[in-house]
């Protein structure tokens, strides 16, 4: 089901259910995702975003440094609580017993999945469609109304069953929605006591979610979970959209939220602990790290050079939630990753006076990837930028190398030693710096090439063009006149005709080899661009 159709959905739900119980749904924290205003999907954006997220850090990549949504974002867009007991609990391998107790709907045997449509026809929401002509607003209006006479009035337990229902509904198709049609029931047991539901950070397990989607494949192009926390966080913090405070060329730094007070939002007061921190978030079986120390710039910190360390990635079953054939308690599991919840994690500071060391540090580990275009192409101009960053780097580093084993060989001799493992080291180290400062060279030698003989390619292709598209002109007016010939002149008159078809023929065959010029330079472009792949493919191994 489409993202749109599943926030409308959830949507109607919500205004159907009478006040006592869209009262409940605030105290539990999830009012504020039914007051965000509505808006269109934006997948040009969203798979933008994708194709800039690095799985090892879990943040974006872009040609400034990292960046990466924080609980703050979560809790100022969303309204969603980031505070109180992690999500988290046990997961079982078939949900069917408890689905039919808590939900009286049915779910197959050995399944985790509550079919879409039992379950919105059991909230009333029978035409899900939209009709012919029928706006956003009467189509809204319409589902609420229709699903206003199957809820109970009154508390009581059937009032508990529709609410479980409408969060099961909201939980597994808007806030935590996966590809596929079925909601799962994997957040069930956490709903069995309706008075304890708002007492879980749900903020902080949808952020997890949202990584673990920008984590899936590139070519997946659609967005199935709720879209507008995405969207509107770029809106406010890409600095194209003058969110961004540009210090200096190629630096950008942004303070989120800077003057905002938490007017309307009393959420904040109980949340503003947790911001600003590096911790673990909790959606039961995700279990993942929020990198907040790669993203010190984004807090209008100075970023000191880090380490970029391979985190040893919490080990859990894959995105498929099929085929858990054992029941885990995720609290005894994840018992560490807990504590650091419990403890709040880690707040960021930076005592560094500059950030350059970790530019260059960030430019020698991503390279031209944090160049590269919305299609994957090869951004020459970016390249090469960005090689020579890489280039500078590496003079600098190689300078220093140089200089401390300068400094540590004459120690050495000085203190009438033998060469020292010290020595040994640094002398390995500058054979790397220098090999890896001359594959650099090559390599912009290689893109500087590619380009020049692309713009050559280009410019004789278009000038080919122009004689095909004349040749092909010439040809039409010559095949007119031909065909005005065999009417008018005479039929014993054919010297004429005969001079015209050749000369036709010729024009034709002209006109056949242009085209196939062309084409022969299109195709030796491609393969221009393909060989700057390669040379980039084959140069990524140097950083």
């Amino acid at each position: 089901m489409r993202a749109r159709v599943s926030w409308t959905l959830a949507l109607a739900a919500f205004l159907a259910l009478p006040p006592f119980q869209r009262d409940w749904v605030e105290e539990m924290g999830f009012g504020g995702i039914f007051r965000i205003e509505r808006m269109r999907v934006d997948p040009a954006l969203t798979q933008a975003l994708r194709s800039r997220w690095d799985t090892e850090a879990n943040a974006f990549v872009f040609p400034w440094g990292h960046m990466i949504p924080s609980l703050e974002d979560v809790s100022r867009i969303t309204g969603l609580r980031v505070h109180g007991r992690e999500v988290s609990g046990y997961t079982y391998p078939c949900y069917h017993d408890l689905a039919e107790q808590l939900l009286d709907l049915p779910v197959e045997r050995r399944s985790s999945l509550v079919p879409r449509v039992a379950l919105q026809e059991s909230l009333g929401l029978f035409e899900a469609g939209k009709n012919g002509g029928e706006s956003e607003d009467e189509y809204l209006e319409r589902l609420a109304r229709v699903s206003r006479r199957e809820l109970a009035s009154e508390p009581g337990p059937q009032a508990d069953l529709d609410l479980r229902r409408f969060l099961i509904l909201f939980l597994g198709r808007l806030l935590f929605a996966t590809r596929g049609d079925a909601v799962h029931c994997r957040f069930l047991p956490l709903l069995t006591d309706l008075g304890e539901v708002g007492g879980y950070a749900w903020g902080s397990a949808f952020l997890a979610h949202q990584f673990d989607g920008l984590s899936a494949s590139e070519r997946q192009t659609s967005t199935s979970s709720f879209y507008p926390f995405l969207q509107v966080w770029a809106y406010l913090h890409l600095p194209a959209l003058r969110r961004g405070d540009l210090t200096r060329s190629g630096l950008v730094v942004w303070q989120p939220y800077l003057g905002e007070g938490d007017e309307g939002q009393p959420w904040l007061v109980q949340a503003r602990p947790y911001f600003g921190r590096s911790v673990w978030l909790h959606a039961l079986n995700l279990v993942l790290p929020l990198n907040l120390f790669l993203t010190q710039r984004s807090f209008g910190l100075r970023q000191s050079v880090v380490e970029f360390l391979v985190w040893d990635r919490f080990r859990r079953p894959g995105r498929s939630f099929r085929g858990l054939h054992d029941t885990t308690d995720w609290r005894e599991r994840a018992r560490e990753q807990i504590e650091d919840w419990e403890r709040k994690g880690k707040g960021v500071r930076s005592d560094a006076t500059t950030d350059d060391a970790h530019l260059q540090a960030y430019a020698l580990k991503y390279g031209g990837k944090v160049y590269k275009s919305a299609r994957h192409q090869v951004d020459v101009t970016g390249e090469i930028a960005s090689l020579r960053a890489l280039l500078q780097s590496a003079r600098s580093e190689l300078e220093r190398v140089r200089g401390t084993g300068a400094g540590g060989a004459s120690s050495s001799r000085s203190a009438g030693g033998s060469p020292s493992l010290m020595e040994a080291r640094l002398a390995r180290a500058v054979l790397r710096a220098e090999e890896a400062q001359r594959h650099l060279e090559e390599r912009e030698r290689d893109l500087e090439l590619a380009h020049e003989q692309a713009m050559m390619l280009q410019s004789e292709r278009d000038q080919l063009r122009v004689q095909a598209e004349a040749a092909e002109s010439q040809v039409a007016e010559m095949t007119r006149e031909l065909a005005t010939l065999r009417v008018q002149r005479p039929s014993g008159d054919q010297e004429e005709v005969i001079r015209l078809r050749a000369e036709l023929l010729a024009q034709q065959t002209l006109a056949r080899s242009l085209q196939q010029i062309v084409t022969d330079i299109g195709r030796s472009r491609s393969r221009s661009r393909s060989g700057v792949s390669v040379s980039r493919a084959t140069g990524a191994s140097v950083g």
